[in-house]
């Protein structure tokens, strides 16, 4: 009986084969996506007309599902490749590329009830990106429409024998699955194909590591890491049974050395438990150092602009068209991972700050969100948002989706005023921005690499800030020149004339600087003179 089902097994598995060759070739799903959608009437099914006639008299509910689980069952015929994945345009090449790269083969599944197929395609797209970024050479992508995951190996038993025929057809070192994969899909799969398995969270999370420089950054990637480490250590063989107690410690070992004793995987998860504990207290440690510097900017009254959006949107390369600076950009996912700040005025010299900030992804993984919740702190403390979003690309709505997600789950952001930047609008043609503008109607269309639309950006980012509320009309002795500096920086000043015992200056200014103009001008035995609300004159 064994026999015989294996016979009849391997007998559907080469049919299965056959017609996946026939119908699979690399492309096909963007050339002709009727392949993969299912119809009702599809002629194939005619042999199933009697059950669907069966079914006819249940609810309209259960008619529903049952066509989906009938569509789950013909699509599970054959994998659906996705071209173009090892041929992206916009992930550029990096330093770290010089060890030999990584081959691998990705994998993705997708049920009409949550997504549609381009949908997946385009996610699996972003998967290949990130691989990309991460150092790895895409040799294939396959798609599987299923009802939803299968419980043991993912994809289905069947389907992982053909992923472990592709994997050898093309060489690859790794497998990347588009999910975030449960330790024991991963060993199966892994068991069934021969080859390393890694899912999209592991893939951000090496990608954090090789781009973070400061010693925070690393410190919070690190965690991150361990944190996703822990639950997915795995023991072979010997290493597993290795313990420090029991018959190895000899019948003479002593009180307490006797016993069960403590494995090898679970000395490892002691010894990342202690070294998550210490990182932690690490990062705790450089808190008081961000506190200085944003106190710093708000004794300073340096209002700040947050810019946020989805990984290579064009943040870093935005601001460096708003402040002129020449910041070496780079062209790939998750290229900025330490909050950068850059200085900027006005068109009347007030000071202002840009921060640049990490970019977000969709399905960013929480222990990211958590290790750098310090990171996105600074947008909270911002006086106003500017969120970039790449209209280039496919369905950037999708990604601003993404990144409101993100910033919902920090404290403070709701209420900040926020301009919504659509950038790269050099790439896209006139239709695609025509209709983007119509659903978009109050953001702002520009494009960092030619200049299009910058001044008006700029004009209106300026016009966001916090003005100063207080009006000064004083004489300033010259000893006080760093008080005269600070009213030139961080004041609106609508006059500056020398006289002999000063510089009188009419400007507006925040309650900080006015108070200490006040003071200054008792000080130097001058009268202060109310001139109304919000006014303060001190002047001779």
């Amino acid at each position: 009986m064994v026999q015989e089902h294996s016979h009849k097994s391997q007998a559907s598995y080469k049919s299965v084969r056959k017609e996946g060759r026939r119908n699979t070739r690399l492309g096909s799903i963007l050339e002709n996506k009727s392949q993969v959608l299912l119809q009702d009437s599809d002629p194939g099914v005619s042999g199933r007309d009697m059950a669907a006639d069966d079914q006819n008299q249940q609810g309209a509910g259960s008619r529903e599902w049952e066509q989906e689980d009938w569509q789950e069952r013909e699509s599970r015929n054959q994998l659906k490749k996705v071209s173009g994945l090892g041929e992206l345009q916009d992930v550029t090449e990096v330093e770290y590329r010089r060890v030999r790269l990584e081959k691998v083969v990705l994998v993705g599944i997708w049920s009409s009830r949550d997504s549609s197929q381009s949908q997946a395609e385009e996610s699996l797209r972003e998967l290949a990106a990130l691989a990309q970024t991460a150092g790895a050479q895409v040799m294939e992508g396959v798609l599987q429409h299923r009802f939803k995951p299968d419980p043991a190996t993912y994809i289905g038993k069947g389907k992982a024998g053909e992923l472990a025929a592709i994997v050898a057809a093309t060489q690859a070192d790794t497998i990347i699955v588009d999910a975030d994969l449960p330790p024991s899909q991963r060993r199966a799969l892994e068991d069934v194909t021969k080859v390393k398995v890694v899912d999209r969270t592991a893939v951000i999370l090496d990608i954090f590591a090789q781009h973070a420089t400061s010693r925070e950054g690393k410190a919070q990637v690190e965690l991150a890491q361990l944190e996703y480490m822990l639950p997915r250590l795995r023991g072979w063989g010997a290493a597993l049974s290795r313990q420090a107690g029991g018959q190895a410690a000899g019948v003479n070992g002593g009180i307490g050395s006797r016993g069960p004793g403590e494995t090898q995987l679970e000395l490892d998860r002691r010894v990342i438990r202690t070294r998550m504990a210490r990182l932690r207290k690490q990062i705790a440690r450089m808190a008081p150092a961000r506190d200085i510097k944003r106190g710093s900017r708000r004794r300073n009254s340096l209002p700040t602009v947050a810019v946020v959006g989805y990984t290579n949107a064009g943040k870093s390369s935005l601001i460096n068209r708003l402040t002129n600076s020449h910041e070496l950009v780079e062209n790939a996912l998750f290229a900025t991972l330490d909050t950068a700040v850059r200085q900027s005025k006005t068109a009347d010299s007030r000071k202002f700050m840009y921060v640049d900030t990490v970019g977000f992804v969709r399905r960013l993984p929480t222990q990211l969100i958590e290790a750098f919740k310090s990171t996105l702190e600074e947008v909270a403390q911002a006086s106003l948002i500017v969120h970039v979003v790449d209209i280039s690309y496919p369905d950037p709505f999708s990604q601003i989706d993404a990144v409101n997600k993100v910033l919902a789950d920090v404290p403070g952001v709701e209420g900040i005023p926020t301009l919504m930047v659509f950038n790269k609008v050099d790439r896209v043609d006139n239709t695609t921005r025509q209709r983007i503008e119509n659903l978009a109607p109050d953001a702002f269309f520009v494009s960092a690499a030619t200049g299009e639309g910058i001044d008006r950006l700029r004009h209106a980012v300026q016009a966001g800030l916090p003005r100063p509320n207080v009006h000064v009309d004083a004489v300033i002795p010259y000893s006080q020149g760093s008080l005269i500096s600070q009213i030139r920086q961080f004041g609106s000043l609508d006059s500056a004339d020398y006289m002999d015992r000063g510089v009188h200056l009419v400007a507006d200014v925040d309650d900080r600087l006015a108070a200490r103009i006040i003071s200054c001008a008792e000080n130097s035995g001058q009268e202060e003179n109310p001139g109304g609300s919000g006014q303060t004159e001190a002047v001779q």
